[in-house]
């Protein structure tokens, strides 16, 4: 599957499914997006290449997340976490086919504004436990099936 920023200079491709999707209700997320929360579509490292262009990085310059961008509409299209090379986080809505748009999770509700309501099967006040992604993974898998 591949995807895009708005302008096109900067194209990628995903050769694999996601581990899961997500909503990030998050402060930092919601000034990022211009919206209400983030979508996220978790690829497999390994399975994400950026086929064209030179995305940069962009919004939030921290040591622990670098979220790119297309350098010429700045579109936000993926995010790396430091130290974590088995997915990058992907902008589902960039892809060309939007199945991966519904959130599984919704994450950093206790930020979420009061109007919102997503199909999330799962919440979080904060960031799931690191303990409970691998039932996660495997829920979204069979919820895939």
């Amino acid at each position: 599957m591949t995807g895009q920023c708005r302008c096109g200079q900067v194209q990628f491709k995903i050769t694999a499914t996601p581990i899961m999707t997500a909503a990030c209700h998050c402060a930092g997320c919601q000034v990022m997006s211009s919206s209400a929360f983030s979508l996220t579509a978790m690829i497999p490292g390994n399975a994400f290449e950026v086929t064209q262009g030179d995305p940069v990085i962009g919004g939030l310059h921290g040591p622990d997340q670098h979220h790119f961008f297309c350098p010429h509409c700045m579109t936000w299209m993926f995010t790396r976490i430091e130290g974590i090379d088995a997915f990058v986080n992907v902008r589902p809505t960039l892809l060309e086919d939007n199945r991966w748009t519904t959130p599984f999770i919704e994450t950093m509700t206790r930020n979420r504004l009061s109007w919102v309501s997503t199909p999330a099967q799962y919440q979080f006040d904060e960031f799931p436990p690191m303990d409970r992604l691998q039932e996660l993974m495997d829920a979204f898998s069979a919820a895939q099936d």
